[in-house]
């Protein structure tokens, strides 16, 4: 079987801090709390497109398309395992690289320089850290390239000369924060024809329609509603038109809490569920709880 060359970005994490909590556990409690790490990273990677490739010990190796879906998958990664609660005192942490260039792929093999250059940037980054080869950060878009920060060559480090590394970090969205998003009872001059949900963010109108029947919400920048909490996942939640039902999908690590038309609140994990009538959408913590962030979304549905 012949190679295939083409541009793929390569990732490679591993878990910081599986060694000592092996020294505190025995193995198979060590193991478990290892995969529990593992399973959120595979998951980060599903979300964006990726590809797991391979998962030896506690490294991961996965691969995408483009440089922002691995820039991204990498930050949600991040934040997955960052929210998991220490084990026996021991905060697991993963380090990881990225980077963009040509793969050669035979029999589900990948190898080149792209990925030798991967698994270098992964050894070098601290924990919780993700770094980034000059190649990789040349492809993103301009939100996430400005989300990258100049670490110089690795020759510095005492690695072979001729690859620049860059920290990649969370892309700074600041603006002022909205706290609540409802749904105008009123259309407000707005052309809403053919609406089946309003969501207002702050000052943000969103509508769902024949149009645009996907709204995403997560604390990532590409979101249609950012949500300022860094509790919320950055793929946090969607909403979409099915048929002639309108459907909220948690996909988060924290959960969503649902309260429709009156009714008791409803957590989602990783669930579905129509909605139907006026109610209040909160991400990550319960409406109830004082003190929460207060990311919340009044929703209503409008007849076609």
């Amino acid at each position: 079987m012949n190679d295939t060359n083409r541009p793929l970005s390569v990732l490679f994490a591993d878990v910081s801090g599986s060694a000592r909590l092996h020294e505190r556990l025995v193995d198979a409690e060590a193991l478990r709390a290892v995969d529990r790490c593992l399973k959120r990273m595979e998951r980060a990677v599903e979300i964006f497109g990726g590809r797991i490739i391979k998962t030896v010990g506690d490294e991961l190796m996965a691969v995408f398309d483009k440089a922002d879906e691995a820039f991204q998958a990498a930050m949600e990664m991040q934040q997955r395992v960052a929210d998991l609660p220490p084990v026996s005192g021991v905060k697991l942490a993963i380090r990881v690289g990225f980077a963009h260039g040509l793969v050669s792929e035979k029999a589900g093999r990948y190898a080149g320089e792209t990925v030798n250059a991967a698994a270098q940037l992964s050894g070098l980054a601290k924990p919780g850290q993700v770094l980034t080869s000059l190649q990789a950060q040349a492809t993103l878009s301009p939100l996430y390239k400005r989300s990258t920060h100049d670490l110089g060559s690795v020759e510095a480090r005492g690695k072979s000369p001729g690859m620049n590394i860059f920290e990649a970090v969370e892309p700074d969205t600041s603006t002022p924060l909205a706290k609540t998003a409802e749904i105008a009872d009123e259309p407000n001059g707005d052309n809403l024809r053919g609406s089946y949900l309003r969501l207002r963010y702050g000052g943000k109108l969103v509508t769902l329609n024949d149009k645009k029947q996907v709204i995403r919400m997560g604390r990532g920048a590409e979101s249609d509603i950012v949500i300022h909490d860094p509790r919320a996942s950055r793929n946090h939640a969607r909403i979409e038109r099915r048929g002639d039902r309108v459907v909220l999908i948690d996909n988060s690590t924290n959960g969503t809490y649902v309260t429709m038309s009156g009714k008791p609140e409803l957590f989602l994990l990783n669930e579905e569920f129509v909605i139907h009538g006026k109610g209040l959408i909160c991400f990550a913590d319960s409406a109830t709880n004082p003190g929460c962030g207060q990311c919340r979304i009044r929703a209503a549905l409008i007849d076609p």
